[in-house]
């Protein structure tokens, strides 16, 4: 026998065992589906823990056996366990549904048009912290689906998860950010679905977090909608370092956190200039703003400048607005090397003007610093 005819015989035999393979695991998930349908309670309970194990270790074919699940028709079965009283239940169906709607858009939707908000709300209620955060995970990841976001909103899930911010896990903390963040961009007012007691954890998470990161950039997200009720902005001002942590932000974070950061700055400046002005300066913040002016995104830019022109001791009609100092370094350019490179040559004055702004700010920033220090007694 040839080595072609080897190969053939060999190819032949792979696909039979794939196509029994196949049978097999089709056969498998439809005993699945009949024993959540049918079955008494223990196994309905292995029956969930099994599917999670089959999601989990089909990892190359993991989408379709989360299809072929569905479309078995699993969910609703394994949603109606959540409500059971039953906490091996509860946690077996939570896992089994998490792993579905993994990475599988009509899964998320599936899940909650099925009727898993009310029990995931009462899981969220729950003293046993492992369940209470699953169920975070779950509205996290059932959140990430555009048309579930108004339902989840409608919940009444956003005020529990303010409170595993408060009292969670760091996953639980770094979910629930994420979950709330998810949440905010699908409905008109967002101010709704927060309330001030999230500013103190969302600032604490903010300080110990890389200020450049995509958790920073969602926190600040999140205290910018804050930041537009007099509770928030409050919140924000009497909180320890709150706004430190911010001005922080607009120095070291990225160019979505930054945004977000100087915008939650100027919502307190523009609410009430008297109250809040000294207390932005003397944190430092106009090296940070300056800088932004040059490197922002343009609505940063934007913000920045609106801010500079708010913490300016003059009064309004005297200030000389950004725009106006942009304006004059454009044209002292354009006269000194021509309009073909004024824009390059202003981009660099502005520059250095930022530079020296920054080092004389510092300069007084060490100044304060030293004359508020008590001098040492001599003995």
């Amino acid at each position: 026998m040839g080595e072609g005819e080897n190969t053939e015989i060999e190819t032949e035999t792979e696909s039979e065992a794939t196509s029994t393979w196949s049978l097999g695991k089709h056969t498998q998930i439809i005993e699945l589906s009949e024993t959540l349908t049918n079955g008494n309670l223990s196994a309905k309970i292995e029956a969930a823990r099994e599917i999670r194990k089959m999601v989990r270790k089909s990892s190359s074919s993991s989408s379709k056996t989360r299809a072929k699940l569905a479309a078995a028709g699993v969910i609703e079965p394994l949603v109606l366990m959540l409500s059971s009283s039953n906490v091996d239940a509860r946690q077996s169906s939570l896992l089994a549904l998490l792993n579905l709607a993994v990475r599988n858009e009509r899964n998320k939707v599936k899940i909650v048009t099925d009727g898993a908000m009310p029990p995931l709300v009462e899981l969220l209620k729950m003293q046993n912290s492992s369940i209470r955060e699953l169920a975070t995970a779950a509205i996290l990841t059932l959140s990430a689906a555009a048309s579930n976001k108004p339902i989840i909103a409608a919940s009444g899930a956003a005020p529990l998860l303010v409170q595993i911010l408060k009292s969670g896990s760091v996953q639980g903390k770094v979910d629930a950010v994420t979950a709330l963040h998810n949440l905010s961009t699908s409905i008109a007012n967002s101010i709704e679905l927060l309330d001030a007691s999230a500013v103190f954890p969302l600032l604490n998470l903010l300080k110990e977090c890389k200020k450049y990161s995509k958790f920073a950039e969602k926190a600040t997200a999140l205290l910018e909608i804050l930041s537009n009720s007099e509770e928030g902005r409050t919140a924000i001002s009497i909180a320890d370092g709150g706004i430190l942590t911010l001005v922080e932000t607009v120095e070291d974070g990225s160019l979505v956190s930054t945004e977000h950061a100087v915008g939650t700055l100027l919502s307190l400046c523009r609410s009430c200039r008297d109250k809040y002005r000294e207390l932005i300066l003397k944190e430092g913040a106009i090296p940070g703003l300056l800088r932004l002016t040059v490197e922002g995104t343009a609505e940063a830019q934007d913000r920045a400048r609106v801010l500079l022109d708010l913490l300016r001791d003059s009064p309004p009609e005297k200030r000389l607005t950004s725009s106006v100092l942009e304006k004059i370094v454009y044209d002292i350019a354009e006269r000194v090397d021509g309009a073909d490179k004024a824009a390059e040559t202003a981009k660099r004055l502005l520059q250095d003007m930022v530079q020296r702004s920054m080092e004389h700010s510092m300069k007084c920033i060490q100044h304060r610093a030293a004359s508020c220090t008590p001098s040492i007694p001599s003995t």
